[in-house]
């Protein structure tokens, strides 16, 4: 099975907006991907859904989180690699993709995009994930 971390981004996009973001959560879902997020991902996840332009109450907050902890295995990055030295948050999507032995990042972040890659791990957008994925 594919080992994949979804970034916070796609975890949004797909909630607020369908299209490819969502259809990689449907993936997660149907479990015919294996998800891992750290706590920190989760954290960010959080804020941003709290804030006044998405609408969303305390509780649709917390089942939102409640849901993506139901499909994805929470692991701890014991190491930081500092590859995107720019943003914090892009290093501990890193981090927690090496953690887990992930096989790919699924991101809309540029500065993670515009890696391409770290060590064996793909970084790749949400439809080119659904590309490889369907092609099998």
């Amino acid at each position: 099975m594919i080992r994949a971390v979804i970034d916070s981004n796609v975890y949004i996009s797909g909630i607020l907006f369908g299209g490819k973001p969502r259809n990689v959560l449907d993936l997660a879902v149907r479990g015919k991907i294996e998800v891992f997020i750290a706590p920190d991902m989760l954290s960010e996840i959080k804020d941003v859904l709290a804030r006044k332009k998405f609408g969303f109450s305390p509780l649709a907050i917390q089942t939102i989180l409640y849901e993506i902890e139901s499909i994805a295995t929470i692991v701890f990055p014991s190491s930081n690699y500092k590859t995107v030295s720019r943003d914090y948050d892009d290093n501990m999507v890193v981090d927690c993709a090496m953690e887990s032995n992930a096989a790919f990042i699924i991101t809309g972040d540029n500065d993670l995009l515009s890696l391409g890659g770290f060590s064996n791990v793909r970084i790749i957008n949400p439809a080119a994930f659904m590309d490889l994925f369907e092609r099998g």
